[in-house]
């Protein structure tokens, strides 16, 4: 690996391990900021060694140091997620204001997928910032203004009228939120290839789901969606 790809890397999962704690953290309303870092079990505030990404939790054997407790190997996962992601954006589009943008809805996507798939609920904050990069990305690009402005309203209208016609059950707000951003960061044409994307991986997985392990009719449809933006930003990239 170049030196030039393991800062990159480095910066990615760095970010990842940011990306953990808004992920523990936000769900249960607590500051993601201020309040320091400490395992999830005993509340014991972490060393700065165990802070590492990656490394700590290889060092640890993926144990807390105090109490002993095996730790979620989401942490480095999600670290090792983010740092691939932004390597590969790198190498793809190069550094640019459109790169930066696309690696850091990259992170948002991974903290609201993980946080849907366990609590049924998009972050509204997560939507706010990936909605704030479309309209950076509205304004670097802003000839073409018509194309972000459909890519808005093309999925999130649609979904509007499935959660009217379902009175809800259909579709969640935060579904509606999350397309209407990712539209406005991608356009009318790629938001609408990530639907396709998300909707078929969605109906895939969950039917085999349904099939060998007697999963329900209800499932967090946020991960797909976030699996379809991530596959429509990568190929519009290409």
């Amino acid at each position: 690996m170049k030196l030039f790809d393991l800062c990159i890397f480095t910066i990615g999962i760095i970010i990842g391990s940011f990306l953990n704690v808004c992920i523990f953290r936000i769900p249960r309303r607590e500051d993601i900021v201020y309040q320091r870092s400490r395992c999830p079990y005993c509340g014991r505030t972490l060393t700065w060694h165990e802070l590492i990404p990656v490394a700590s939790f290889v060092i640890q054997k993926g144990k807390c140091r105090g109490c002993g407790r095996k730790l979620s190997w989401q942490y480095p996962l999600i670290e090792l997620a983010n740092g691939c992601a932004y390597l590969l954006l790198v190498h793809v589009v190069g550094i640019s204001p459109v790169s930066i943008l696309y690696g850091l809805c990259v992170s948002a996507l991974l903290v609201l997928a993980v946080i849907d798939f366990r609590t049924y609920e998009i972050p509204l904050g997560c939507n706010l910032f990936i909605g704030a990069l479309g309209l950076i990305r509205l304004f670097l690009d802003l000839s073409n203004w018509q194309d972000y402005a459909a890519g808005f309203f093309a999925v999130s209208g649609i979904f509007v009228v499935l959660y009217f016609l379902t009175k809800g059950k259909g579709i969640g707000g935060g579904d509606i939120k999350l397309m209407a951003a990712a539209g406005l960061l991608l356009g009318c044409e790629k938001i609408l290839f990530a639907l396709a994307v998300g909707s078929g991986a969605a109906l895939g997985v969950h039917a085999a789901l349904m099939i060998r392990k007697k999963k329900g009719h209800m499932f967090a449809f946020g991960p797909y969606l976030a699996a379809g933006i991530f596959c429509s930003l990568m190929i519009s990239c290409i």
